[in-house]
């Protein structure tokens, strides 16, 4: 079998899937206040060729799919979606990242059909600050998600934005969370995928000043060993039952092992998170490619995959770095 090898030896076995642009929230490091121009619906990937894009790739060798928005339980029959992947017996695991304020009466489904873990993505513990950064007051939706999947079967990761002057305060409130709970509490380098561009502090809170923040409190962190191909750098607190980690997302001292592409709602092929896309998979389906085609243009494609994200950005056409992380897949 073919595999997804670059150039530099990375074998791609991770697919990040975006289900649609839409989102329900306005968070304001992802979007501005009156939202983006979404597409038309007819622009989307459609359910069908979403099932043959991935089916395609996971004879190529992609092992894992990660579906994301936008918010993608704002789309109609997503559940029924994830159902029909679920069949294909060659992904190992079917994960999503959500926002969690839809998704808490879906749970029991997501067990039965097998989806393995939820990245819920939660910037504040605060329902104030929640309504600041996301513009929407939701807290309480989100926070019973947040209960229903501590008590199910799922891998729960909290996803955390860190935002000077926003939620720094709070950093040692989310480690606590990982005290007496099973769960990986993930602190995330804020990018500049807002729909305007990086915005403009007087502090830059990354790896290195995060984890110096956490290390003022405690003094028994032990570092975890980390899988090849992980976008974080985890650690637990000793005796504590969960974990944290640190997801370089700017300063991207990650991306050696990066085994990731992205498929963006619109069907964008996107071998860096930082590219402004290789080629319109949506339409390359629409004008009649067999699946022999595609697999050879994916074949084709990551091949071309940047060393990393530094080089990535400097070869975009459009050098400004401002498109929303909704439209991108977060």
């Amino acid at each position: 079998m073919k595999r997804l090898t670059d150039k530099f030896g990375r074998q791609i076995s991770y697919l990040r899937l975006a289900i649609t642009d839409r989102c329900n929230l306005r968070c304001q490091y992802c979007m501005p206040a009156h939202g983006i121009d979404i597409v038309d619906r007819q622009e989307l990937l459609t359910y069908k060729e979403m099932y043959r894009i991935t089916r395609i790739l996971s004879e190529l060798g992609v092992n894992k799919v990660r579906l994301t928005g936008g918010e993608p339980f704002v789309r109609k029959d997503f559940v029924k979606f994830l159902e029909s992947l679920s069949f294909n017996d060659h992904l190992d695991q079917i994960n999503i990242t959500t926002n969690g304020a839809l998704i808490s009466k879906y749970i029991p489904e997501l067990e039965k059909i097998g989806i393995k873990k939820i990245n819920l993505s939660l910037d504040t513990l605060k329902a104030d600050k929640f309504k600041q950064i996301t513009r929407r007051d939701l807290f309480a939706e989100t926070w019973l998600t947040f209960e229903k999947l501590l008590a199910s079967i799922l891998e729960l990761k909290l996803n955390v934005v860190i935002q000077p002057g926003v939620n720094t305060d709070e950093i040692i409130d989310f480690i606590e969370l990982t005290k007496d709970k099973d769960i990986a509490v993930r602190f995330i380098e804020e990018m500049p995928f807002n729909g305007k561009g990086l915005r403009v502090t007087d502090e830059v809170w990354d790896l290195d000043k995060i984890y110096a923040e956490i290390e003022k409190t405690y003094k028994n962190i032990r570092p975890l060993i980390d899988k090849k191909s992980s976008t974080s750098k985890n650690f637990r607190i000793q005796n504590y039952k969960g974990s944290f980690g640190i997801i370089p997302a700017f300063t991207r001292t990650i991306c050696n092992d990066c085994n990731r592409i992205r498929i963006t709602a619109t069907g964008m092929f996107k071998n860096c998170l930082f590219d402004d896309g290789v080629f319109n998979l949506r339409d390359f389906i629409r004008k009649g490619a067999g699946d022999e085609e595609i697999a050879k243009l994916f074949i084709d494609t990551v091949q071309q995959k940047p060393k990393n994200g530094f080089v990535a950005e400097a070869n975009r056409k459009d050098k400004n770095v401002s498109e929303s992380m909704s439209t991108i897949g977060g």
